[in-house]
């Protein structure tokens, strides 16, 4: 009889530790808790700046934020592919009002390999990170596409593939529960050399805004030169609102008259906003000394454009 009672208890036992471990191994019937957090569209409501340092530091936004005149409320970092988004950095900037703004490039990485699923699991991981966070958070993938200069653009890709990798990635993150997210997709300003943006265009229902990234090279680039021709073809396919997501006016543009005038612009065509790259580059016209700071011309004319603005925050439902 004792032998029988031990035997019931070790197989007992052993029924439970096998049920314990295939519930370990077997995936979540459960879905996510959906984070939803949806950003306001308004013309000229969103300042934000590209900064050295800036993640992990919030120092230099900071001084960019004395130099403008006013604290941005968008921070852009580029996360490079494995990168895990940098929440602690979220949750920092987050004190001071600011969203994240991310543009996940797929440097190295397969971008057909993206569409068919092959990196699920890290892009799992970082779509539950966002949801952890559980704010607002601007996500761009594979900026400038239709340029030839990155391996998943122009090119170098076609833009089929392109597509289906976006579409994978928002749907996965849409999944995952990640609906805090509001998805930039982001060209390059049309210029000789770049390829349609139209054939690139992944459908609205994978798109929240329009990023247009471009500069200001020369003494003779105006708003309408650098950036009227895209936002005319971009508006024969889709009315989703547009943010010039990554600008700069060069010294060699004239800072004072044409920061001025990118401002205007940006009313003008009722832009969002933009998104300043202040950073120091020295390596030819296309590589100026973006900064703002240390000239009193280019602050000036920035504190008056930013004076126009009426900055959006997040808004949970």
């Amino acid at each position: 009889m004792r032998s029988r009672l031990v035997m019931f208890i070790a197989l007992s036992i052993a029924t439970i530790a096998l049920t314990f471990a295939v519930n370990r191994l077997a995936p979540s019937s459960l879905s996510p808790a959906v984070v939803h957090v949806s950003l306001p569209p308004g013309p000229a409501s969103y300042l934000g700046v590209f900064e050295a340092g800036s993640p992990p530091n919030y120092e230099p936004v900071a001084g960019f934020a004395a130099a403008a005149g006013e604290q941005p409320n968008l921070v852009g970092y580029y996360s490079g592919w494995a990168q895990p988004f940098a929440i602690s950095f979220a949750r920092k900037i987050r004190k001071h009002g600011v969203i994240p703004f991310v543009q996940i490039d797929p440097t190295l990485a397969s971008v057909s390999g993206i569409g068919r699923g092959t990196y699920d699991v890290y892009l799992r991981s970082y779509a539950d990170s966002v949801r952890e966070f559980g704010h607002a958070v601007v996500i761009g993938f594979g900026h400038e596409m239709n340029a030839p200069w990155y391996s998943w653009g122009y090119g170098h890709v076609p833009p089929t593939t392109f597509i289906q990798a976006w579409r994978h990635l928002v749907l996965l993150f849409r999944g995952q529960g990640a609906d805090n997210v509001t998805w930039l997709w982001t060209i390059n300003a049309d210029r000789p050399g770049t390829g349609p943006v139209s054939d690139w265009w992944p459908g609205a229902k994978y798109v929240t805004w329009v990023g247009i990234d471009g500069y200001y090279l020369h003494a003779s680039d105006t708003f309408t030169s650098v950036f009227g021709p895209t936002i005319d073809q971009v508006r024969q396919f889709t009315t989703r609102p547009v943010l010039l997501s990554e600008t700069a006016v060069g010294p060699n543009s004239g800072q004072f008259l044409k920061i001025n005038n990118l401002f205007a612009g940006m009313h003008q065509y009722k832009a969002l906003g933009l998104v300043w790259f202040d950073k120091t580059q020295h390596n030819g016209i296309y590589h100026q000394d973006w900064r703002i700071e240390g000239s009193q011309p280019a602050e000036a004319a920035f504190r008056l454009g930013v004076s126009a603005l009426t900055l959006a925050r997040p808004k949970s439902r």
